[in-house]
């Protein structure tokens, strides 16, 4: 059976913007002030983690960081491209990359943070094998998010994809829907509030813990060994200097990895570290 999609529920996430982005234009970057740097965050938990690693670059380097809340995912990017930022922490690359290449933008890594597993809930139902025929799935209307979405459910053999590791799938790459499910796309930050009305929603962690959900709620999630790792995000020619240099290694201490490990539990594996170091920082936190 075609799959059936809707676009008419996407929203635009950038009207979902904070009131204070359109303050940023006004004070721009931190330009050759090497003592500061500005970052751009989603409001929530993440930012929780750029707060502990604000304090860490404080004492360690003296670095002053201010920290910019934002609710959507297309205004920090906006904002450092402008220049209004120095930096940004909440997207991986196949984001990244489909944002430079829609906007002809030059940002690049500068540091990896953590990945976050996407998660499927429901509150409707509390086995997958339990959702019926022709029910409605609801995915974040954002291209990397989405593909990672349409991945699992491949990966569990309730859809079929052209690609089974296309980083930017859609649903009209969907070649078997055995059971008919209604794929709805939905902006990112609506997914937890649509769990009264569709059979299954994607939502990843940003929007997961400030509505209550963690990764062992979820009846699907990515496997760890996914590459979508959230990364800091600068201008390009950025990466290489002190002020970035001392924001990316105060967010990768073992501070903020502690940090994450208290508001995430196991839904945040850090990306600088090998699979067998956050393995071991695990198996020591537990001991505890």
């Amino acid at each position: 059976m075609p799959v059936t999609f809707s676009r008419s529920l996407r929203l635009t996430g950038a009207v979902l913007a904070l009131a204070g982005t359109t303050l940023l234009s006004a004070c721009g970057g931190s330009g050759d002030d090497d003592q500061t740097v500005k970052v751009g965050t989603i409001a929530g938990p993440e930012t929780e983690l750029m707060q502990e690693a604000k304090r860490i670059a404080q004492e360690k380097y003296g670095l002053d960081v201010e920290i910019t809340e934002f609710n959507d995912y297309v205004s920090p990017n906006v904002a450092l491209a402008n220049g209004n930022l120095d930096a940004n922490a909440y997207q991986h690359q196949p984001y990244l990359d489909s944002m430079n290449s829609d906007r002809g933008w030059d940002l690049v890594a500068a540091g990896k943070t953590f990945l976050y597993p996407i998660g499927a809930y429901s509150k409707k139902y509390d086995a997958i094998n339990r959702i019926p025929d022709g029910a409605t799935i609801a995915l974040p209307n954002d291209p990397s998010n989405e593909a990672r979405s349409l991945l699992v459910l491949a990966r569990n053999n309730l859809i079929e994809l052209k690609d089974d590791n296309d980083p930017l799938a859609t649903p009209d790459d969907i070649t078997a829907n055995p059971h008919n499910f209604k794929i709805v796309e939905l902006d990112a930050a609506q997914l937890p509030r649509s769990l009264s009305d569709v059979a299954l929603a994607f939502i990843n962690n940003t929007f997961a813990k400030p509505a209550g959900l963690t990764l062992d709620d979820a009846l699907l999630r990515e496997s760890p060994d996914s590459p979508y790792v959230n990364l800091i995000v600068v201008q390009q020619g950025d990466q290489d200097k002190d002020r970035i240099r001392h924001l990316v290694e105060a967010f990768q201490s073992q501070a903020v990895a502690d940090k994450a490990r208290q508001l995430f539990g196991s839904g945040a594996i850090p990306g600088w570290q090998t699979r067998e170091e956050s393995q071991s920082a695990d198996a020591s936190s537990q001991d505890q």
